[in-house]
């Protein structure tokens, strides 16, 4: 088999690749290609920019409020997690902009829409724990939405598995906070 039937039987020839995209390019970055539901993929999209608002709050209340002789570490840990967290989320508003849908930032909703709870504390224990919960929630959503974009949008998937990992951090750097605590 030479090179020439080796690309045609991987990629379309090159007239059909330009011709495709000049079709309908008022869409941006969504081709005829992309075989993902955009509809439900902007909707588990947003219900993560609000989990991800939510946890920047979250951590933010955390930071400001964490008292206590280990206060110093955790407080250093919650705005570490929290600039981490509203990374995210400009994150999946930007891809959410890219497959044709518009970013839900509306705080009346916020709260409802976000797998995570806003459950602000005084204690660092109980900070150090709802975070960890709000990551351990993360992991298993974040999780669901890989699984069910499978092969269908890589772009959103790779950006998804990133966030994963950096959640699955977040819960380690503070299972050991915790661990410290006790």
């Amino acid at each position: 088999m030479n090179d020439q039937s080796i690309q045609k039987r991987v990629m379309p020839d090159v007239e059909t690749l330009r011709r495709d995209a000049r079709k309908h390019i008022e869409e941006g970055a969504v081709t005829p290609t992309y075989v993902g539901n955009r509809e439900e993929v902007v909707k588990l999209l947003n219900e993560a920019l609000a989990t991800e608002l939510i946890c920047v709050l979250r951590y933010r209340h955390d930071y400001f409020m964490a008292r206590g002789i280990k206060a110093k570490v955790a407080a250093e840990e919650f705005l570490e997690h929290s600039i981490a967290e509203q990374g995210h989320a400009d994150q999946i508003a930007e891809r959410i902009v890219q497959l044709g849908g518009e970013p839900d930032m509306d705080p009346a909703t916020l709260k409802n829409r976000a797998h995570a709870e806003y459950r602000p504390s005084t204690k660092l224990k109980d900070m150090l724990k709802e975070n960890l919960i709000a990551e351990r929630i993360a992991i298993d959503s974040y999780r669901a939405m890989i699984e069910y974009i499978g092969q269908d949008d890589h772009t959103t998937r790779r950006m998804l598995e990133g966030i994963l990992a950096v959640e699955e951090e977040h819960a380690d750097d503070l299972s050991d906070l915790m661990a410290d605590l006790s």
